[in-house]
């Protein structure tokens, strides 16, 4: 059985201790010979194995999270992992950081309201969402540091629950990955590592603005009671999730998904711009992988460096712009 060990996994088990790289190759050896050893995560397709850090000098309590093929292993995360109790968002940032979490939580609860389980769809959903995050991320990691610095841990699995609780509304399985890599960007001079520098939104920061855009609807829905059927007014449902914020402190504007429908739209605290996206979260991140990686080829946005940190073209700052350089694929 062929395991494929990702260099930022590598790097990530280099700052946890010296031991913890001897520890990752131990690992990779054993599921060499015994592909199931990990136990089923919350995210489909994901098995998790800990390991016990005084096996080892120099090493923590870690968690590694791989994907299982028939003749094949990849490494998805490694984390540090706390020996009772699932995740959370205290965690030190690591690159690649990824999902903690309780294995006997009900995985029901990753089906949106009234869709029934697919194990095979959800594990093409965990694939497709943690390969377009590592491709982002690696390439903040090689080209970006400050911005890679900037991304915080992943989520587990109380954070999310409590976030959930907060919503009132299931939170689909896409962003649970996502967020489980990474929850959240405090950005670098106010500007986020997604394309028009905006920026992936912190928990606390979803859960005020769907309370605030909530607050919002119940007012219209008050003044609706009075208007025409044809004239009542729609700004906010409660399955509409915030994702993605103009920048790390933003509360304006931004995209949200669309928890019934699985498709980003745009949010406003003026409600002026309700256009739909007409991506999903998969397509969304997909395509802001590819501009980074093709740059000649983007159409939407264009990547660029000022010092250490990513900054889109789109929205760059008059005070920077002539420190920004257009980032090529001979910069590599």
């Amino acid at each position: 059985m062929n395991v494929e060990v990702p260099q930022e996994i590598r790097d990530t088990a280099a700052r946890l201790g010296s031991g913890a790289p001897y520890a990752l190759s131990v690992i990779a050896g054993q599921l060499a010979h015994d592909p199931d050893m990990g136990r089923p995560s919350e995210l489909p397709g994901i098995l998790t194995v800990r390991v016990d850090g005084d096996l080892f000098e120099d090493c923590p309590d870690l968690a590694i999270g791989y994907i299982r093929e028939p003749d094949w292993i990849q490494i998805r995360y490694l984390n540090r992992a706390r020996s009772a109790e699932p995740a959370t968002d205290a965690q030190d940032r690591e690159d690649g950081p990824g999902p903690d979490q309780d294995q006997d939580q009900d995985q029901d609860q990753e089906q949106g309201p009234g869709q029934p389980a697919d194990p095979a769809t959800d594990a093409i959903t965990v694939r497709e969402i943690a390969d377009a995050w590592y491709r982002i991320t690696a390439w903040l990691r090689r080209n970006a540091p400050d911005s890679h610095a900037a991304l915080r841990a992943g989520a587990g699995a109380a954070a999310m629950a409590a976030l959930e609780a907060e919503l009132g509304t299931p939170i689909p399985l896409e962003l649970r990955v996502l967020w489980s890599l990474t929850a959240g960007d405090d950005g670098v001079d106010g500007g986020g590592c997604l394309p028009g520098n905006n920026a992936l939104m912190r928990l606390d920061d979803v859960a005020a603005v769907h309370r605030l855009q909530m607050g919002f609807q119940a007012h219209e829905d008050t003044l609706n009671a009075r208007r025409p059927e044809d004239e009542r007014i729609t700004a906010w449902k409660a399955t509409w999730i915030p994702v993605v914020a103009l920048g790390p402190a933003d509360s304006v504007s931004g995209l949200y998904l669309d928890a019934e429908t699985g498709y980003l739209g745009r949010w406003s605290r003026f409600n002026d711009d309700p256009a739909d996206e007409l991506d999903t979260l998969v397509t969304y991140l997909e395509e802001a992988a590819d501009m980074l990686e093709a740059p000649a080829l983007a159409t939407r946005d264009r990547p660029g460096l000022v010092d250490g940190a990513l900054v889109w073209l789109s929205r760059v700052d008059p005070a920077r712009e002539g420190r920004w350089q257009p980032f090529t694929e001979q910069r590599r």
